[in-house]
């Protein structure tokens, strides 16, 4: 298979991957409804039931973008202060790790399933409660597809030289990085993102320190999105939009220093896993230590932001 074939293929399967991506986050959002804000209202009275929250929601939706989006809605609404939505910030680097859990486990073989019981479910499904559940399933069929069509794509790049010299490249953490982020902010999915790497790993054309150094890039291009959606919002949903950045910068500052001994961690605490469950080990493990480490500076962050970005009023004074 030449290169443009592989090329074409892949971008085919990212497309179906991102087009899932999108669906399912919509159809549990209409299943779950006002539910979600209600929740969110709730449950973030302090920075651990924030990021319990948060993992929670994002871990259901499948996208920390969604979810933060959301969140950023929901400050500049009031309905969420800005100090309730740091810790549901943090969460959602949490949640969005579990789907990386899914993509490594290899039942790509089983999409046919959820894709029939959804297709049927959508089309003869009396209420809209149960349309919106085929859509789920429906959705979680197409994903899978997806990741089977990539996986199938670039399981010839095995035999090419040029490919294997360009991911050999990777493993330079800043390199890697950059890949990462400059991807990841074109497809603005970081389970893509991560997706495609889990993909590669499955085929063996991909280290795991090259896997890690991408992983990291991809939790800076997940920011752009965010960013946007601050646009003509309050102050206090830019600050929340602006921490996401920040506490993203921080965390990959520090998981670039220490990439070597990183790497070493996940290959001991994964033990005999595949190199794909090896990826997924390392995005949670990742996140959940840079919230671990970085919660009890939520009230620093807070001040900062506050003084860095004042109110209006203030600003003018």
């Amino acid at each position: 298979m030449e290169y443009s074939e592989i090329l074409f293929t892949v971008i085919s399967g990212v497309l179906v991957f991102l087009y899932a991506i999108s669906q399912l986050s919509h159809h549990l959002k209409e299943i779950a409804g006002d539910r979600l804000k209600e929740f969110l209202g709730k449950f973030t009275r302090n920075v651990v039931t924030g990021i319990l929250s948060g993992i929670v929601v994002t871990a259901l939706l499948g996208s920390s973008s969604a979810v933060i989006i959301m969140v950023i809605a929901l400050v500049s609404a009031e309905v969420l202060t800005f100090r309730q939505a740091l810790g549901v910030v943090m969460g959602a680097n949490i949640g969005t790790t579990v789907s990386s859990q899914l993509i490594s486990i290899d039942i790509s073989q089983y999409t046919a399933i959820p894709l029939l019981i959804g297709f049927v479910m959508l089309h003869v499904g009396k209420s809209s409660s149960q349309r919106h559940i085929g859509g789920v399933l429906f959705s979680l069929g197409l994903l899978f597809f997806g990741l089977f069509t990539m996986e199938f794509a670039v399981e010839p790049l095995k035999d090419h030289a040029s490919f294997q010299e360009m991911i050999v490249g990777l493993e330079h953490p800043l390199k890697g990085v950059l890949t990462g982020a400059l991807v990841t902010f074109i497809v603005q999915s970081s389970s893509a993102m991560m997706g495609m790497v889990i993909t590669l790993a499955k085929q063996d054309l991909i280290s795991l320190s090259a896997a890690i150094a991408i992983m990291l890039g991809a939790e800076l291009g997940t920011c752009s999105d965010t960013l946007i959606a601050t646009i003509g919002r309050s102050r206090e949903a830019v600050r929340t939009g602006i921490f996401h950045l920040v506490f993203n910068i921080m965390t990959i500052s520090v998981g670039v220093l220490l990439i070597s001994p990183f790497t070493s961690l996940v290959e001991w605490i994964s033990a005999e896993q595949s190199l794909s469950g090896m990826v997924a080990n390392a995005h949670m493990l990742f996140n959940a230590l840079g919230v671990i480490v970085f919660a009890p500076a939520v009230p620093l962050f807070e001040r900062a932001l506050v003084k860095l970005i004042p109110e209006k009023n203030e600003a003018a004074a």
